[in-house]
């Protein structure tokens, strides 16, 4: 299954009073791993950014006065995007927006306009989020907190940092391999003869001490760092 992370940043909150995109960040995920492809635009949104928005995002309109042009990354970004599933948060928001771009676009061109959900589906985190979580704060920062992703590095917005948080939240929200290891149901009993003692050898009174290998240790700070996320606390548990 194909996959996109995506995000937008923008002039304003509604594209129907005349604010554009301003940056694109998409991500491309199959069978729920990030590929390493990633599609990123900075745009000239052809009106001026608000100084109260620049504050959000930090994108400047000196920064992209000389970008490219919606209308010259259209194609590419449709095609890329096709046959995908996009993962968004708040899809309501980045749809309308990238709808409101090729909407614009096709009426400069003359053309009939088609919602670019007719070539691709469309994941809401936001709301997957809500029907999880019911009455919990679910915004991406609050979300990071609960399931213990670093984000620290987030001082501003941006689309291409914020789609890479996204893929994290996302993997945390649809279960992963967390909801087999960390399930909330009590766990099966453990057979009484389970773990024999006698296996411990013993050299002149003194227990042999075996050292874990370099792949054990690795497996256990895999699982520390696993179960930290699912329980959103620091875990310290030493191999020694």
């Amino acid at each position: 299954m194909r996959q996109v992370i995506l995000d937008t940043e923008t002039t304003g909150l509604n594209p129907k009073k005349g604010d554009r995109i301003v940056e694109i960040g998409c991500l491309e995920m199959i069978d729920r791993r990030l590929t390493g492809r990633q599609l990123h635009y900075f745009l000239n949104p052809e009106r001026d950014i608000p100084e109260e928005v620049v504050a959000i995002h930090g994108i400047t309109n000196e920064q992209v006065k000389d970008a490219p042009k919606f209308t010259q990354i259209a194609d590419e970004l449709w095609q890329w995007l096709a046959g995908a599933e996009l993962v968004i948060h708040n899809a309501a928001f980045d749809m309308g927006f990238l709808n409101g771009e090729y909407q614009l676009l096709a009426k400069q061109q003359g053309k009939v306009f088609t919602e670019l959900e007719s070539v691709c589906g469309v994941l809401d985190t936001l709301k997957l989020a809500r029907e999880k979580h019911p009455g919990s704060r679910v915004s991406l920062d609050a979300l990071c907190k609960r399931y213990g992703i670093d984000n620290s590095h987030r001082t501003l917005h941006g689309a291409i940092l914020d789609s890479e948080i996204l893929s994290d939240v996302y993997l945390m929200l649809t279960g992963g391999q967390t909801d087999l290891l960390l399930d909330d149901a009590d766990p099966a009993p453990v057979a009484a003869n389970s773990l024999d003692l006698s296996a411990l050898a013993t050299v002149q009174g003194e227990l042999v001490r075996i050292a874990p290998s370099s792949d054990e240790l690795r497996a256990h700070q895999d699982m520390l760092e696993l179960v930290g996320k699912k329980s959103g606390m620091a875990v310290d548990w030493p191999t020694a």
